[in-house]
């Protein structure tokens, strides 16, 4: 050991967000939209991770992450749209179900990422 504590705290790479949205939607969550991983990289360089819904009811997207550096509840992020929405009642009723599934999504990677901080001293990965 070379006294030097890796990745602490633990960072939730893109490939392991990818491994967690998988196993969100084997859980037979239905999804409307569309769910995907993209590359970001926090201040050092290192590889974060953003999770992204883009919403099939509406033109916009969630952006969801941890709060923070260090930080172990996470965030969504609704993107601005350029105009007013306006929608049928059943529309309406279609976009909300999004935004639950949304708000599922962004609970489960945040138990995930709980766990995986709770656990983060047992796991050994290659660089």
């Amino acid at each position: 050991m070379n006294g030097e504590i890796e990745d602490s705290p633990p960072r939730r790479s893109r490939d392991q967000l990818q491994v967690w949205v998988q196993e969100f939607r084997d859980q037979g969550h239905v999804v409307a939209g569309k769910i995907k991983v993209v590359d970001q990289e926090d201040a050092d360089g290192q590889d974060t991770g953003l999770v992204v819904v883009s919403l099939s009811n509406a033109q916009a997207s969630i952006y969801m992450q941890p709060r923070g550096y260090d930080e172990p509840l996470w965030e969504a992020t609704l993107s601005a749209r350029p105009d007013d929405l306006t929608l049928t009642p059943h529309e309406m009723a279609s976009l909300a179900a999004e935004l639950v599934i949304a708000g599922n999504l962004c609970s489960f990677l945040q138990f995930k990422s709980l766990d995986w901080d709770r656990r983060s001293g047992r796991h050994h990965e290659s660089s």
